[in-house]
């Protein structure tokens, strides 16, 4: 699991604190469901002060794409990330059976 942002605590653009973490979450929510990965299942919940960014892609390029967009939305907030890659690639050697 890694942390982003988890250095300041303020709001991003003078955003007061209040509506910022919630409005912020549904328009990154929205972000995500418009672009090229709203097929993924990655879910956010806010957890207190705190956002956790949890799911499975396909792929570390487009892990490195929902991180990058999570950072953009929500810089400045502390943010858990526990995404998962699920590598679909064909096997590199034969499996043994014994």
């Amino acid at each position: 699991m890694s942390t982003h942002g988890a250095d300041s605590a303020g709001g991003a653009g003078g955003a007061p604190p209040a509506q910022s973490l919630e409005y912020r979450v549904a328009h990154l929510q929205d972000r995500l469901a418009a672009g090229e990965l709203g097929e993924l299942g990655v879910r956010i919940e806010v957890r207190g002060e705190h956002v956790l960014v949890t799911g499975t892609v396909p792929s570390a390029p487009c892990r490195d794409d929902v991180l990058r967009t999570v950072r953009e939305e929500l810089a400045g907030l502390p943010v858990h990330c526990d995404i998962v890659v699920s590598e679909t690639s064909s096997p590199d050697h034969a499996e043994e059976l014994a």
